[in-house]
């Protein structure tokens, strides 16, 4: 029904944003990233849009950006993921960051959401692993995906990403990228070491 909207920014929230278009301001509900990266009241913006039915309610949701909207809509298709939940997550993960986590198997990156718990991440986890390809992503956070899902492969990347997530604390998205970036065919030990060495360079 609604594609986006353009218009003067009347209101914005911790979690919700009015667009005025012609007269009419429209309420949204968005996440923390797309109010963040909104202009100031009284200037003008575009957000994509997705209207939620309900049997109750009608509500429309916001995002300043397409992949943002299309994670939103991917994450909705999850089973006990309505468009709350969905936007928590968006709020506490770019859309580039959770496709990492989905493919690295990062279930407590996407805890980090407000409300989200173990189980309904683990469930993201498993029903986008296949699905989250087709959002855009520049060409940089397309290699840390396909890094995060390449590092599972084989009993030494999985050791190694282990190893750095339980003995040095890194994440798991963190240490999958690492492992993922490196020659498969190293031993543990040499995974570790390198991937160890990349990830001081970050800091």
């Amino acid at each position: 029904m609604f594609y986006s909207l353009t218009g003067k920014v009347v209101m914005k929230d911790s979690a919700s944003v009015a667009i005025d278009c012609s007269g009419v301001a429209f309420l949204l509900n968005t996440t923390l990233s797309t109010i963040n990266s909104l202009p100031p009241v009284g200037e003008t913006a575009t957000v994509y849009t997705y209207l939620a039915v309900r049997e109750d309610a009608l509500e429309l949701y916001g995002f300043c950006s397409k992949d943002e909207l299309e994670c939103f809509k991917l994450l909705i298709t999850v089973s006990g993921v309505g468009p709350k939940a969905a936007t928590a997550v968006l709020s506490a993960l770019s859309p580039a960051q959770l496709a990492v986590a989905v493919s690295s198997g990062d279930v407590k990156a996407i805890t980090t959401a407000q409300g989200v718990g173990a189980k309904i991440a683990q469930r993201i986890v498993l029903e986008l692993k296949n699905k989250l390809g087709s959002v855009e992503m520049s060409s940089s956070n397309l290699s840390e995906v396909a890094a995060a899902g390449k590092a599972g492969i084989g009993n030494a990347g999985s050791d190694a990403v282990e190893a750095l997530v339980s003995a040095f604390g890194y994440s798991r998205s963190e240490a999958s990228i690492a492992v993922g970036k490196l020659d498969p065919s190293l031993s543990t030990e040499e995974l570790i070491r390198k991937a160890l060495a990349a990830l001081a360079k970050k800091l």
